[in-house]
């Protein structure tokens, strides 16, 4: 299953650079490109004006139709605030959230989400 992904300061790219998964990251001078089949969405926490851009993905053509779930970055430092740019997305997208990490998150967070993005994708098969 492809990842989507969306990184500010780097460190949700760093995620996604251990997955070892095929990935495209939204860019923001550029978030209007179809994907057409199934994704999953990481993104990182931050603002609705920073992170605007990936609701331009996903209301982009036919993308949303193909979103299967999202996963965030953050810092839990944040409390009740960690992770809800994911949260917020999962909830006015209707699909699930998925997994959350801190920061660039750790091998044991590269391994769990890899073993949560097989397990949708084996589902869809």
């Amino acid at each position: 299953m492809k990842i989507v992904y969306f990184s500010v300061t780097g460190q949700t790219r760093r995620f996604i650079k251990k997955l070892d998964l095929a990935a495209c990251e939204i860019e923001p001078a550029n978030p209007f490109f179809e994907i057409n089949e199934p994704f999953v969405l990481v993104v990182p926490t931050y603002d609705q004006e920073i992170t605007e851009v990936v609701n331009d993905f996903l209301d982009y053509k036919s993308n949303r139709e193909y979103l299967q779930g999202v996963a965030g970055g953050g810092n839990l430092n944040f409390a009740e605030l960690y992770v809800y740019t994911a949260k917020d997305i999962a909830r006015d997208y209707n699909v699930p959230m998925l997994f959350a990490f801190e920061f660039s998150g750790t091998n044991e967070d590269v391994e769990s989400f890899k073993k949560v993005v097989n397990e949708l994708e084996s589902k869809r098969n």
